[in-house]
C-alpha cells in the first residue's frame, strides 16, 4: 500500500493555516508541543493566532472554552492521552456541558505513540469522550480525510474530538475525496462478512479482506471514521447483508468502536460479532510494527478472528 507524501501533522497545520490567514478568529492552543503538529512554523507567520500555553492541558481546555464564549474558533492540540484522561472534567464542564465551540485534536493515538511508551498511549479516550452528551468523536484515516475534515470543522459549531496519528498515513482515499461526518465510507463490498474499522486499522482491514479472498471469503470493508454519531444505517446494512461483523480499532475493545457497533447490532439485527483491539492492557515502548503484533492488531489477526465466525 502507498503511504501519504505528507505527514498528517503537516497536512493539519497547512490546512488550518490557510483558514487562519483569512479568519483571525481561529486560534490554535498548544501544550508545549509546537513542533509535534508543526505549529511552530505557523506561529512565525501568525503569532497572534497560535499560542503555546505550556504543559497545563486542563487549563488549556478552559482557555479554549473562554475563547469560544468570546466568539473565537479555538483548536486545542496535545497527546491523545493527556487531552482525554488529564482533561476529562474540563472537557465535561467547560466545553460539553456549556455547548462551547471547541475542536480538540488528539494526536499520537493508541499504539502510534510508539517510543513515548505506555504513559503516553491512550486506549480509552474514544470511550471516555463518546460518553459526553454533545461530543462528536472522529478518527482520521489519512491525509485526504484530514484536510477535508479540518476544513469542515472551522465552520461547524460544537465540541469535536479528532483522533489522529502525527506521521505519514497509508493512503486510502484519492485527493479531493469528500466526507460526511456521521456517515461511514464503504471501501469494499462482499457478501460473507463485514470488517468495520477506523484509523490505522482501515488499511489492516483492507489487507485482511485480501487474505480472506484467498480463502474464498468475500468481505465488506467499512471505514467508520465517525464513532459518534455512528452510522447506524451502515451497520444494520452490514448485519443484514453479510450476517457477520468484525470490528477493528487501535483502541480498547471496551467502550470503543467494537462496543458502539455491538450496541447497534444487539438492538436492531443481532448477529455473530468479534472485536479486534486492545484487550485489558496498557501500552509499552516499541516500534509500531512490534506493537501491532504484540497487541494482535495485524491483518493476519483480523483474518483469524473473522475465520472464527465461519
Amino acid at each position: 500500500m502507498q503511504v501519504d507524501a505528507l505527514e498528517m501533522r503537516k497536512i493539519y497545520a497547512d490546512t488550518l493555516q490557510k483558514r487562519m490567514e483569512n479568519n483571525p478568529l481561529i486560534i490554535q492552543l498548544e501544550s508545549d508541543l509546537m513542533s509535534c503538529m508543526t505549529m511552530d512554523k505557523v506561529q512565525k507567520q501568525l503569532p497572534n493566532q497560535v499560542i503555546n500555553c505550556g504543559i497545563m492541558e486542563a487549563n488549556v481546555v478552559g482557555m479554549a472554552a473562554g475563547l469560544s464564549i468570546a466568539g473565537h474558533i479555538p483548536f486545542v492540540h496535545t497527546f491523545t492521552a493527556f487531552a482525554s484522561r488529564r482533561c476529562l472534567d474540563q472537557l465535561f464542564m467547560s466545553i460539553d456541558y456549556q455547548k462551547n465551540n471547541v475542536k480538540v485534536i488528539a494526536s499520537d493515538a493508541g499504539i502510534t505513540a510508539v517510543y513515548n511508551g505506555g504513559t503516553h498511549m491512550s486506549f480509552e479516550d474514544m470511550g471516555l469522550i463518546r460518553g459526553l452528551a454533545y461530543a462528536n468523536v472522529l478518527e482520521i484515516t489519512d491525509g485526504t480525510m484530514m484536510e477535508n475534515i479540518i476544513e469542515q470543522l472551522v465552520d461547524l459549531k460544537g465540541f469535536y474530538w479528532v483522533r489522529t496519528i502525527r506521521k505519514n498515513a497509508i493512503t486510502i482515499y484519492p485527493k479531493g475525496e469528500k466526507f460526511t461526518i456521521g456517515k461511514a465510507k464503504v471501501l469494499r463490498k462482499g457478501k460473507d462478512i463485514s470488517l468495520i474499522a477506523n484509523g490505522i486499522m482501515v488499511a489492516e482491514a483492507l489487507k485482511a479482506a485480501d487474505l480472506l479472498a484467498q480463502r474464498g471469503i468475500q468481505a465488506t470493508v467499512v471505514d467508520m471514521f465517525t464513532l459518534k454519531p455512528i452510522d447506524k444505517e451502515c451497520i444494520i446494512e452490514c448485519a443484514k447483508t453479510t450476517g457477520k461483523i468484525v470490528t477493528c480499532e487501535n483502541h480498547s475493545i471496551q467502550n470503543g468502536l467494537g462496543s458502539a457497533v455491538a450496541e447497534v447490532v444487539v438492538e436492531t439485527h443481532p448477529i455473530p460479532m468479534r472485536r479486534i483491539g486492545i484487550n485489558q492492557r496498557y501500552g509499552q515502548v516499541g516500534s509500531q510494527d512490534f506493537l501491532m503484533k504484540e497487541y494482535q492488531l495485524t491483518s493476519e489477526d483480523i483474518m483469524k478472528k473473522a475465520l472464527e465466525l465461519f
